[in-house]
């Protein structure tokens, strides 16, 4: 899809100068380009924020399992930790592990979720905004307002990087969704387009080099837990700007290095299953438990 922008800096800019959100400046632009209202638009989001929801619930039930058998259940246990008070992490982040887990593994459970910006990262971005609805009172439009800043952040990174671990590792995956959810989390707490892009960009810079090496080619193991690790980056990032800390390394200079990092990472580390935790011993062996020894 065009977009009226090439950078997040530039997105940041605009926004800025026409005293909006990320979020409200990308539904403007995206409804003048489709010739749609921004309440149609907002409808849609809402409607990708109904799957974001049905798919943490239902993902977070005790009996949810892959067909593979690897995964399922975390979700569950995550939950309950977290309910029972006594995490490391405080509640709303361990909450927020919670949601991430249980829509990755409902993804891997086959069940629908929304890609944001891919399925093996789709637990990111919902673990972010939907513990913001749980715990702050986030209402369902700027819930929608925040996925529009995540959108916009997600279209400048597929257009100037990548979005595919097959392409550049789980840094375009977990990486960019963490990106995305630092943004969204900033602008849902009040912070500046500013402290948005510096969010994303401290996000991606805590996730670069992330090697996407799915044990036995399937999006389970490693990739439900490094959808809590990208949450909780997220989370992270996005504190860190709305403390006023800016990122030294400018945001699209960042993204100009992930799409290097991910140019140069061998063939064995993306998506291949030829490396990393997949050739393992252990890896090694589930894939032969599941697909025989061949």
């Amino acid at each position: 899809m065009r977009i009226a922008y090439d950078s997040i800096a530039e997105l940041a800019r605009l926004a800025a100068s026409e005293t909006m959100t990320i979020g409200q400046l990308v539904l403007e632009e995206q409804a003048e380009q489709l010739g749609r209202t921004k309440e149609q638009l907002l409808a849609v989001l809402d409607e990708d924020l109904t799957v974001m929801e049905q798919a943490a619930r239902r993902g977070g039930r005790k009996d949810v399992h892959s067909h593979s058998g690897l995964t399922g259940g975390d979700g569950w246990r995550m939950s309950q930790y977290a309910q029972a008070g006594q995490t490391l992490s405080g509640p709303l982040a361990a909450s927020a592990m919670a949601i991430a887990i249980s829509v990755a593994e409902y993804n891997a459970a086959m069940g629908r979720i929304v890609a944001s910006p891919t399925a093996g990262s789709c637990g990111i971005l919902p673990g972010a905004v939907l513990v913001m609805m749980e715990q702050r009172g986030t209402s369902r439009q700027q819930a929608c307002e925040a996925l529009a800043a995540a959108g916009g952040i997600g279209l400048v990174l597929a257009q100037q990087a990548s979005i595919a671990g097959a392409e550049g590792g789980c840094q375009a995956e977990c990486g960019s969704a963490a990106a995305m959810a630092a943004a969204a989390l900033v602008e849902l707490n009040g912070g500046t387009p500013e402290m948005a892009a510096n969010a994303a960009a401290m996000a991606i810079k805590n996730q670069l080099g992330l090697v996407c090496d799915p044990v036995a080619g399937l999006v389970e193991v490693p990739c439900i837990k490094r959808n809590a690790g990208g949450v909780m980056c997220a989370l992270c990032a996005a504190d860190m700007a709305l403390a006023g800390i800016r990122s030294v390394i400018p945001v699209d200079e960042v993204v100009g290095a992930m799409r290097e990092v991910g140019e140069s990472l061998p063939c064995s580390l993306r998506e291949t299953a030829q490396g990393g935790l997949a050739a393992t011993p252990t890896g090694q062996a589930l894939a032969r438990k599941i697909f025989g020894a061949d």
